[in-house]
């Protein structure tokens, strides 16, 4: 496997893994402010750090090594679809990300996935667009707000700042607005997609 899809196959393997330990404190029933919840916030910030971070380490190596292929122009928006659904899940069910903007997300991502598969079998390549870029990093943005506001709760940080439930509730209407920004980002990105090769659509029906 070239060393610019290693990259992006971490992004993949990362997903499932970080699933597992945001769970972790709940399904162990482990007290705010313990050993556990304490671990699994630091070991989610910093693995789904360095899973964000190679997606530019994919994009650089295929630069550098000459590995830019058709393969790789789906495998990686296919990686980052992956672990950011993965993620939002999460983020849905602790109450961080309004259930109806995931599905809307979802909904979106499955439709650009569509549109790829018909492109690819067209024998055209959809690489990622400026605005597909654009939309990914806002994604980054409102994923790690997110993951810190759980954090704040497994590690009790958020009694002893004095946070109480109204300042909680804020930061999660400020998430909640992260994620309205994601959703509009991710269509708009999509209705460029569809401008560039909606007529791939056209001519496979």
């Amino acid at each position: 496997m070239k060393t610019s899809n290693k990259f992006t196959l971490v992004r993949i393997i990362a997903a499932p893994i970080f699933f597992v330990i945001f769970f972790l404190p709940e399904w162990t029933h482990a007290a705010p402010g313990s050993i556990l919840p304490v671990l699994c916030a630091c070991v989610s910030i910093v693995m789904l750090a360095f899973a964000e971070f190679t997606d530019f380490l994919d994009g650089h190596f295929a630069r550098k090594h000459n590995e830019v292929s058709d393969f790789g122009k789906m495998f990686d928006p296919f990686a980052d679809v992956f672990l950011h659904l993965s993620s939002f899940v999460c983020f849905t069910y602790a109450g961080l990300c309004p259930l109806p903007l995931l599905i809307l997300i979802i909904y979106r991502e499955f439709s650009q996935n569509f549109l790829r598969m018909v492109a690819a079998k067209s024998g055209t390549a959809i690489a990622a667009r400026k605005g597909g870029k654009f939309k990914t990093v806002m994604y980054v943005v409102a994923e790690f707000y997110s993951l810190v506001l759980a954090s704040l709760t497994w590690t009790g940080l958020d009694s002893a700042w004095g946070l109480n439930n109204g300042a909680m509730d804020l930061l999660k209407y400020i998430g909640y607005g992260l994620y309205a920004v994601c959703v509009l980002l991710a269509y708009v990105s999509f209705i460029d997609y569809l401008k560039n090769f909606g007529h791939v659509l056209k001519d496979a029906a």
